[in-house]
Parts: structure tokens; C-alpha cells; sequence
């Protein structure tokens, strides 16, 4: 009896293809800008014509959708590895660190990630779904610190943003705003400590 494949050639080589496209234009993001891609760009720094592109993806709105699943994939990651300490007001401080952080390390997926910029561009529910997943995490981790106000993760986003979105418009690699996270997170958890505790008496009296 032949042994039968164990491996599909064609396939691996279609993902190899396909992961150097998109590689390809991370690279012409960063330099020119997401709206800077075009396809005749990506198509020559992988070294093939611009219509052999579409064997791979079928527009550029395509392959910002790749872009878009590849960077949630890696925030998902780094929301699942973030450990709990047991300490509250620590592990919000993690959690708002390693927002801002992730932000700051590559502003050009920040920008695909959590702004809208692309006209006419929105990521596929599949590219979405770690995105989706990556925030289920957090609000199930305010909820395990006892923080159940459906406005709080809106809140705490928000001041994430606000601190990533002036670094990047007023000092751009610096550190003047990204370095309030600690006492942004202070005034966060200071605001929602009162209705914490009142929930968490509620619990023991029931």
C-alpha cells in the first residue's frame, strides 16, 4: 500500500505567498501610510505582477482585511497572556499598559485596528472575531474585580485612547502622555471603587 501524503505542497506554498504579500504591505503602510497601498506597490515587492495578486485576494480592501486579522490575532494574544496578580488596581494598570504600549509600538496597525480610516473598508466578521474575543476578555476581567457597570470598559477604552491619540498627535515616540497611564488608571479605579464596593455588598448581604 503507498503511504499517502502527509502534506499539502500547494497549500503551504499559497500560505507562504500570501503571508509575504501581507508582509509586504505592512511595510508599504509604514512607510506611506495605509491609504499609501496599491496594488501594483505590494505586487513588486513580492516580485510579480499586479493582476497575479488577485490569485491571492480579490482587492485591496482584501488584503487590509488580512492586515486587520493578523494584528487582532496579536492583540488577542497579549490580552490572554496578561496574568492576574490578585491585586485590582495593579492588574488594571497591566491592562492599560499593555494597551497603550501595544498602540505606540506600530501606530500604522493601531490606526487599521481601532480607527476608521479606510473608506469604504470593514474587516470581515472572521478578522473581527479575535477583536471581538480580545474585548470579551476584558469586561469578564473588570467583572472578576467586581466592576459591572456596563459603562466602565467604554470609560477605561476610552482613557486608553485619549492617552494614545495625544502622544501620537503631540510627541510622536515620546512618552509625555504614555507615561500618565499609572495615574489615568488611579483616577479610573477611583471612580469606579464606590459602586465596586456597593456591589460587593450587595453580594455578601444576599
Amino acid at each position: 500500500m503507498l503511504d499517502q501524503p502527509t502534506r499539502n505542497r500547494r497549500a503551504e506554498q499559497r500560505s507562504r505567498t500570501r503571508a509575504e504579500i501581507i508582509d509586504a504591505a505592512w511595510e508599504i503602510a509604514r512607510e506611506s501610510g495605509l491609504a499609501g497601498i496599491t496594488l501594483r506597490d505590494v505586487a513588486a515587492r513580492v516580485g510579480m505582477r499586479a493582476p497575479s495578486l488577485y490569485s491571492y485576494f480579490d482587492s485591496k480592501n482584501a488584503i487590509y482585511d488580512a492586515m486587520f486579522a493578523e494584528g487582532a490575532r496579536d492583540f488577542l494574544a497579549g490580552v490572554e497572556a496578561l496574568t492576574p496578580t490578585g491585586d485590582p488596581l495593579t492588574d488594571l494598570k497591566n491592562g492599560m499598559r499593555f494597551y497603550v504600549d501595544f498602540a505606540t509600538a506600530d501606530p500604522v496597525r493601531y490606526q487599521l485596528l481601532f480607527q476608521r480610516t479606510i473608506p469604504g473598508f470593514e474587516p470581515s466578521p472572521e478578522s473581527y472575531a479575535p477583536a471581538v474575543k480580545a474585548l470579551e476578555i476584558a469586561r469578564a476581567e473588570l467583572s472578576r474585580l467586581g466592576i459591572s457597570d456596563p459603562g466602565a470598559l467604554d470609560l477605561f477604552t476610552a482613557l486608553g485612547a485619549g492617552l494614545i491619540s495625544q502622544q501620537f498627535a503631540n510627541e510622536p515616540g515620546g512618552d509625555r502622555w504614555t507615561r500618565l497611564v499609572d495615574p489615568a488608571t488611579e483616577m479610573f479605579y477611583a471612580y469606579v471603587l464606590p459602586a465596586r464596593d456597593q456591589g460587593n455588598r450587595r453580594e455578601r448581604r444576599q
